[in-house]
């Protein structure tokens, strides 16, 4: 236990950088979900070893040995006894309140966002229903607000909804709002915020995690892109819409949208529009790097879940030894 316990607090170094190279070498939906799943994996690692070294210091305390009834002189697990746990069990049990707080304040302001930003689209009291809604052509519906302001953003909720002002509407030519609602769908059908959720609140388990959040939001951009253009049937149209949408929104910016509602304006526009231009489809790096990244990146992340998980029996085994020795 005493090796395994800390590889999941050591290894999101390596493996964040690592799953940030592979994203930018795959296709933009593989590319957002290979972010996610690493984000969530070593999220989750790093609460199981906060945990683990939080309990082992508590159980060296007399009344946390009393209560699970165990023999605090067989009480070591790994092999070391109480002094050696002390300075990473006080480290631990100060570090999991601290993320349990800031979890609830992120948890918090996604919900006060995503309130805002519904009760400005009609679901809120009468007052603050300055809105014209506009049946969309398919579900989910299109919300348009009477805003010079262009602006326009995917909020998911229940019903989700398409929200776009009219200054982004007049902005935008026929074709081109077709290609700016279709990218908006991608986002709520694929419901890419439950994604950029999960990056955020891993985030907060393990500061090495905080980078992949800006680049799954990227990697989230351009899948929307590719199923706008696919639907729309035209990659140069789609990349007109996005850019034209862009500089209508840096003329005039409107109030700051929800961190979970994703927008076609929003992260690197120049980079993905020259991406929807190229064609054909951008060259991508020879497969043996991308195999090579693929390969290390999944050693860090089965590393830390077998360390993860052969600390957690460790610690069970400890447990009982002291219990059985009582």
């Amino acid at each position: 236990m005493t090796i395994a316990v800390w590889a999941p607090l050591l290894l999101p170094l390596p493996a964040a950088p690592l799953a940030r190279r592979l994203a930018g070498q795959l296709a933009p939906r593989a590319a957002a979900l290979t972010l996610a799943a690493t984000a969530v994996a070593l999220g989750a690692a790093t609460l199981a070893s906060l945990a683990l070294l939080a309990g082992t210091g508590l159980l060296h305390l007399p009344l946390g040995a009393a209560a699970a009834h165990l023999s605090p002189a067989h009480w070591h697990p790994g092999g070391l006894s109480g002094p050696e746990w002390a300075p990473t069990a006080v480290l631990a049990a100060t570090a999991l309140p601290a993320v349990a707080a800031a979890a609830a304040r992120t948890a918090r302001h996604q919900y006060a966002d995503l309130r805002r930003a519904r009760a400005a689209t009609g679901d809120g009291p009468a007052g603050l229903r300055a809105l014209v809604r506009c049946p969309g052509p398919a579900v989910p519906a299109l919300t348009v607000l009477t805003d010079d302001r262009a602006d326009a953003y995917a909020l998911p909720g229940r019903p989700p909804r398409i929200v776009a002002t009219t200054g982004m509407l007049a902005a935008l030519t026929g074709p081109e709002r077709a290609a700016l609602l279709a990218h908006e769908r991608a986002h709520l059908t694929g419901r890419h915020h439950l994604l950029l959720a999960a990056a955020e609140y891993a985030a907060v388990c393990h500061p090495a995690l905080r980078p992949l959040r800006p680049a799954l939001g990227y990697h989230l951009e351009r899948w929307a892109d590719e199923c706008a253009a696919a639907e729309v049937g035209d990659r140069a149209l789609t990349a007109r819409a996005i850019g034209r949408a862009a500089l209508a929104a840096a003329r005039a910016p409107a109030a700051a949208r929800p961190r979970l509602a994703p927008a076609a304006a929003a992260g690197p526009v120049p980079r993905r529009v020259r991406a929807l231009l190229a064609h054909p489809a951008p060259a991508r790096p020879h497969r043996t790097l991308r195999t090579l990244a693929a390969l290390a990146l999944a050693g860090c992340l089965t590393a830390t879940t077998c360390a993860a998980a052969e600390a957690g029996h460790d610690f069970h085994r400890a447990v009982e030894t002291a219990q059985g020795d009582r």
